[in-house]
């Protein structure tokens, strides 16, 4: 908030004013923004809690924060509940064009390899489960 500010050409006394102000009133408050802000990527738009802990740092969080939040969530059902809705759309592909879109997809979320394979097996033993249950 501090940078934003300084970037508007206001003086550093007046600076601290509206940090000391904004405090008082718990609008900064990195530990709610990190709570509520990780929660709702989750929900929404999963994605690996390295990728989390890059965007919070670029926004200036301090990493023990981001690291108490973080604490809670496992890469692995993150991976799952990423891919699940497009799952759908991916069903009528071949093995080989499933397991790239696949390991394609989590990656650029930010997961790691292994999460990905585990991912990516979970969803091909269920596939062929399914295929042997609807013959």
């Amino acid at each position: 908030m501090r940078e934003y500010i300084k970037k508007k050409g206001v003086s550093e006394d007046i600076i601290k004013k509206i940090i000391e102000i904004l405090l008082e009133q718990n609008y900064l408050n990195d530990k709610d923004f990190t709570t509520l802000f990780v929660e709702s990527k989750a929900r929404n738009k999963p994605k690996s809690k390295f990728a989390f802990q890059y965007e919070l740092k670029k926004k200036g969080i301090d990493p023990s924060i981001i690291d108490i939040v973080l604490e809670q969530y496992d890469d692995n059902d993150l991976a799952l509940k990423a891919v699940r809705p497009k799952i759908r759309m991916w069903q009528n592909l071949d093995d080989e064009t499933f397991k790239k879109k696949m390991m394609n997809f989590l990656r650029y979320r930010g997961f790691n390899y292994d999460i990905c394979l585990s991912t990516l097996n979970f969803f091909l033993e269920s596939k062929k489960l399914n295929e042997r249950g609807l013959k």
